[in-house]
């Protein structure tokens, strides 16, 4: 008896799914024109299909320009607000006085944050693919500020040109009063601030869901298909990944704060999941985001960066470049640039730079510098690519919805 209720029910939303469509569908057919219409939208990206990827990218960006721009005038009443008080701000700003230092000092921090903040949403948003600023900023300012304090006994280092350049202070400081703590303190705000912006950069997936569970219409995102699809079969779920998706989605749900906060305090790629999840299951917003500002922007953060003052710690450094050294053949080759690398980097500390001659670059600052740039011009594409698959998936649902009214 049973059985054949949960059949019937099954049966029953089939129906119920087949009639909201318009008409009685095979939905082995709307699976595979879904397949086929994916697949299509894939297949515009800039190598494949330049001039079409590029028309429909400036056509989703109006789309998207239009869109906003509504949003805003809907709330002109606290557009007018904010636009007052940064008038206000701006003639605070010009007029000279005894205010200026304090200005000044609040202008440096309040960029200073912004920056990290804004690199830290890059790094978890990326639409599609996240530019991953913690490997190409944040964990090398780490470690140069963990070089520099070992070399200079000291992370008072002048301001300026700290932090665009760091220099040693020209007092000479005790030796070995460098402390991991010392370190950690000195990095705690751009960590922090990187943190809470990639807590930020998790709330897209969440406010998504929680719009579609309330509203009750079909999602409009391939990953809370993918949710709703990995629901439905959880119980003949096999291999490891859609275990490991599972077992976020059942620690959210039923943990609750802890849950997220447990996800969001180690690098977890699956942390996406449990921003779906919390929205489709309608867990509060300050739930939510508490948790995951405190689990991103202190505890994960504090784990990351005492892992990258530990490697980068001078007796560390110094054991990996004498372990390069010691491979059969090509050791003391590889050897040589990094011992160049960081006998460059100490004597810029203690401006022993001769100004006058030309420097030659180091072939690791070289390498670097173009991964970043490469890795940049990645970001850019891909979010081109996006916002023009994006624009192809709005002309495929006009045609369904046009075919479902005829």
């Amino acid at each position: 008896m049973a059985e054949n209720g949960t059949d019937c029910e099954q049966r029953r939303v089939g129906l119920a799914k087949e009639q909201h469509n318009g008409n009685f569908t095979d939905s082995s057919f709307l699976n595979e024109k879904k397949r086929r219409d994916r697949e299509e939208r894939q297949s515009i990206v800039l190598w494949r299909k330049p001039f079409i990827t590029l028309q429909y990218f400036f056509l989703e960006t109006l789309i998207n320009l239009k869109e906003w721009s509504l949003k805003l005038w809907h709330r002109r009443g606290m557009v007018g607000s904010l636009l007052l008080l940064l008038s206000s701000l701006t003639v605070a700003y010009y007029i000279e006085g005894a205010h200026q230092q304090y200005v000044q000092y609040v202008e440096k921090k309040f960029l200073w944050c912004a920056y990290w903040v804004g690199l830290g949403i890059l790094s978890s948003v990326g639409l599609g693919t996240g530019l991953h600023t913690f490997l190409l900023y944040l964990g090398p300012h780490i470690a140069s500020v963990t070089l520099a304090a070992y070399e200079c006994n000291s992370v008072n280092f002048p301001e300026p040109p700290y932090p665009d350049e760091i220099m040693c202070p020209d007092e000479e400081a005790i030796e070995g009063s460098i402390s991991l703590w010392t370190i950690i303190s000195k990095v705690r705000l751009e960590a922090c601030m990187w943190g809470a912006g990639t807590a930020i950069g998790e709330l897209p997936p969440y406010f998504m869901a929680r719009a579609a569970r309330m509203s009750g219409a079909e999602p409009d995102d391939e990953e809370y298909e993918e949710f709703e699809e990995m629901l439905e079969h959880a119980q003949t779920a096999q291999d490891f990944a859609s275990r490991a998706k599972l077992a976020v989605q059942n620690l959210v749900q039923k943990v609750g704060f802890l849950g997220i906060l447990a996800c969001a305090s180690i690098p977890n790629p699956l942390f996406d999941l449990a921003g779906i999840t919390c929205g489709h299951f309608l867990v509060p917003f300050w739930t939510f985001f508490g948790a995951t500002l405190i689990g991103k922007a202190i505890i994960k953060m504090h784990i990351q960066k005492l892992f990258v003052i530990i490697t980068f710690s001078k007796h560390i450094v110094e054991q990996m470049v004498s372990l390069i050294g010691a491979i059969p053949s090509i050791g003391p080759s590889i050897q040589k640039p990094f011992q160049e690398y960081l006998e460059a980097q100490r004597k810029k500390l203690h401006h022993k730079t001769d100004t006058g001659a030309p420097q030659s670059e180091n072939w690791l600052s070289w390498a670097f510098e173009k991964l970043v740039i490469i890795m940049v011009i990645y970001f850019v594409l891909s979010i081109i690519n996006s916002m023009a698959q994006s624009y192809a998936k709005r002309v495929q649902q006009k045609k369904l919805s046009v075919e479902k009214t005829k």
